[in-house]
């Protein structure tokens, strides 16, 4: 996994002060979990399925989720269950250089762990083109996480692969959400993450199944953070499970919104940085496609200790990575605060913020785990020229 890698040679020196480094399976999780970025979920039934991932692994897309759950009428199950298998078989016929070069990382979402096991023993070797699968719905009340779990155990027990397959759970399941059962159940499955912490990529969050039931769905005008009772959710499972201190890498909720130009509230996309970089077209467009809201979304998940987001859309993938770049000065605040050993505070090189050495530490290893995958911009560049670069 290389992002960026579409972009021609020059326009990535003109761009990256620091390059964007090559992730593979021996990135380790974290670095794998910091770099997913984008992932696109594509229903298990859609037609083409393989040559699908791969045009829009082309065009900047490294992480994808096959979805036989939610995404699937109950009715399909038995047939996008054959789409899926036939399309990683198809993906796993590629010549091992070709793969590298063009997959991204891939999961499957499963409906349960009976379906994990029997989807993974059908695959048998062409599981190797998966990285893992995502587990839906995911508490331990029931005993269900656990089941998932085994069945991945047993799974990469029985095919030996040469890199295992990970779990990515979400957290979306009413107990684990509503308020009354919710901190006990977090901290249930705080600690069977912990007993199978090998087993773990990252954490997702499921926020159109906790919306849902209090019967809510947010508009194109609003982010998740507008809607109340799940932005208690999202913080209670940052504060349990995304601590710096031996939590995991937590991926910022869906954003589920096509292209729509009705809106209510004033866009608050400004218009300088566009202006500067001469790209009033590109805020136009960004506008009309209602773009403006997903983008402050992922300022708010980024503030609120998320990586990544879930996406339904590829044109939602270049917004998520360009707001991941490091930007430069960022990058030479983490440098300077990891390098000062003996603590202190200390004015940023830039001149506007304060660096405060062992506060500010923590922050600063996941600034330089996020500058490995997505790189670091250059001094004069913005998310603007990133965003130019990447959609034309």
């Amino acid at each position: 996994m290389l992002h960026y890698s579409y972009l021609t040679a020059s326009t990535r020196e003109r761009l990256f002060a620091r390059r964007p480094r090559e992730l593979g399976p021996d990135s380790g999780a974290e670095a794998l979990a910091v770099g997913l970025g984008a992932t696109l979920y594509t229903p298990g039934t859609r037609p083409g399925l393989a040559e699908g991932i791969l045009r829009r692994a082309r065009s900047g897309c490294t992480s994808t989720v096959l979805c036989l759950e939610d995404a699937v009428p109950d009715s399909a199950v038995e047939s996008a269950e054959d789409n899926v298998a036939g399309a990683l078989a198809e993906l796993a016929g590629l010549d091992a250089p070709a793969r590298a070069r063009t997959l991204p990382l891939l999961f499957v979402r499963p409906r349960s762990p009976e379906q994990l096991l029997a989807l993974g023993r059908r695959l048998g070797d062409a599981a190797g083109v998966l990285t893992g699968f995502v587990l839906p719905k995911f508490e331990n009340a029931s005993g269900r996480a656990e089941r998932f779990l085994e069945a991945l155990e047993q799974l990469n027990a029985e095919l030996s692969l040469q890199a295992p397959l990970r779990a990515m759970p979400i957290i979306e399941h009413p107990v684990t959400t509503h308020r009354e059962s919710r901190p006990e159940a977090l901290i249930a499955v705080r600690d069977l993450l912990e007993a199978h912490r090998e087993l773990i990529l990252s954490v997702r969050i499921g926020a159109t199944d906790i919306a849902s039931a209090y019967g809510l769905r947010r508009s194109r005008d609003l982010t998740i953070y507008h809607v109340a009772v799940v932005a208690e959710v999202i913080a209670d499972v940052v504060g349990i499970l995304g601590r710096a201190d031996g939590g995991w890498v937590i991926s910022g909720p869906v954003w589920e919104h096509y292209t729509n130009t009705e809106r209510i509230l004033r866009p608050l996309l400004r218009a300088t940085p566009f202006d500067a970089a001469n790209s009033g077209v590109l805020r136009e467009q960004l506008l009309g496609a209602n773009l403006d809201g997903l983008l402050r979304e992922i300022e708010l998940d980024l503030a609120n200790g998320l990586l990544g987001k879930t996406v339904i859309h590829p044109s939602h993938v270049p917004l998520v990575h360009a707001l991941h770049v490091v930007a430069h000065d960022e990058y030479l605040d983490a440098v300077d605060i990891m390098a000062a050993e003996g603590g202190g505070a200390v004015a940023s090189r830039s001149g506007v913020r304060m660096n405060e050495a062992k506060p500010h530490r923590a922050w600063a290893r996941r600034t330089l785990l996020r500058a490995d995958a997505f790189g670091v911009a250059r001094p004069d560049v913005t998310f603007v020229d990133l965003l130019e670069a990447s959609m034309k």
